[in-house]
């Protein structure tokens, strides 16, 4: 396993991390929880991602069972949690003080520790001021609570005001984002958070490496029965890649697979580590349904050498999506 710093931070995540919003979103099952958190703990993984709205909170008792059951050193992990839909009263939900303060102490009490190592706002609150949730979010690192706090989805623009508002009151900044990040979502990645990674060395732990599971190649030949689009609560995912954006996208994947076919590792591990080549990725989230699914794709972090400048340029010709240059103010 490679370690990566967090952003400017000391902490230092495993390349890979692991994510249980596919993996526990349609079965919470606590044994099945164990083997897969096992698998990526013995392979070097040291960052577990949660949130408060995955599986309605039952994501994070099953991980937090889990992690007590195992009986790993609290300090060999870092476990995370997401502010923002805590349920469908006015006071469950938002990045306002007290569903902050309230969704930091669910969520340790769902994952059974003391502190989380990173507290995200899964999403920005138009209806909150920036201010209120910097202030929220420092409170509960000078109690000790949280580590680090971050965001998730933000704009570079949300960011730096964050940023802007704790200097200027002697508050604790966001240190890291989460952004959707893949070879086919690039922007933010690539253009918009330039800013933010240049100026005050934003960390990042992105999610959905694998495109929702298109980049693992399973779409080529069709939707097959078992395939995750074919779950509930997924339909949605199933009619985007049915559309003929979708379309286009599945071909592009056969391409793809091409150039893995060619260095000898599958188009999910060339996939995740064409975002680890990127130096402003500090951990990817990886999940996975099967315990194989999650074996393959840890093996990515040994595909890193075999994707030179050459194939690089390979993937950009398929692709075709390289964001514009941006100045960098």
């Amino acid at each position: 396993m490679e370690y990566r710093n967090l952003g400017r931070s000391g902490l230092k995540l495993s390349a890979l991390s692991f994510g249980s919003w596919v993996t526990f979103k349609n079965q919470v099952d606590l044994s099945l929880a164990k083997e897969m958190m096992t698998v990526a703990y013995d392979a070097g993984v040291n960052f577990f991602d949660n949130a408060e709205v995955y599986a309605d909170g039952e994501s994070e008792k099953i991980m937090g069972q889990a992690l007590k059951e195992l009986g790993w050193g609290r300090d060999t992990f870092t476990v995370s949690s997401k502010v923002f839909w805590g349920g469908s009263l006015p006071t469950q939900k938002g990045l306002n003080r007290k569903h902050i303060h309230d969704a930091c102490h669910a969520a340790l009490g769902r994952l059974q520790v003391d502190y989380l190592d990173l507290f995200f706002c899964h999403r920005p609150d138009a209806s909150t001021p920036i201010e209120e949730t910097v202030r929220a979010m420092d409170v509960l690192i000078q109690q000790g609570k949280i580590l680090y706090w971050g965001t998730s989805e933000w704009t570079v623009a949300q960011i730096m005001d964050a940023h802007r508002i704790a200097g200027q009151y002697g508050l604790t900044p966001p240190t890291m984002e989460q952004p959707e990040y893949n070879l086919f979502h690039r922007e933010r990645m690539e253009g918009d958070y330039l800013h933010a990674f240049n100026t005050v060395g934003l960390g990042t732990t992105i999610w959905s490496p694998l495109a929702s599971g298109l980049l693992t190649g399973k779409y080529i030949d069709g939707m097959a029965g078992d395939s995750r689009v074919n779950l509930k609560g997924y339909g949605w995912l199933k009619a985007k890649f049915e559309s003929e954006k979708g379309q286009e996208l599945i071909g592009l994947t056969k391409e793809l697979k091409h150039i893995a076919n060619d260095l000898g590792i599958s188009l999910a591990q060339l996939s995740l580590a064409w975002t680890l080549k990127n130096p402003n990725v500090s951990t990817a989230i990886i999940g996975a349904s099967k315990v194989s699914q999650l074996q393959e794709n840890l093996k990515a972090i040994d595909s890193l050498d075999l994707l030179t400048d050459e194939v690089m340029d390979n993937i950009e010709k398929v692709v075709k999506n390289k964001p514009a240059p941006q100045d960098v103010f």
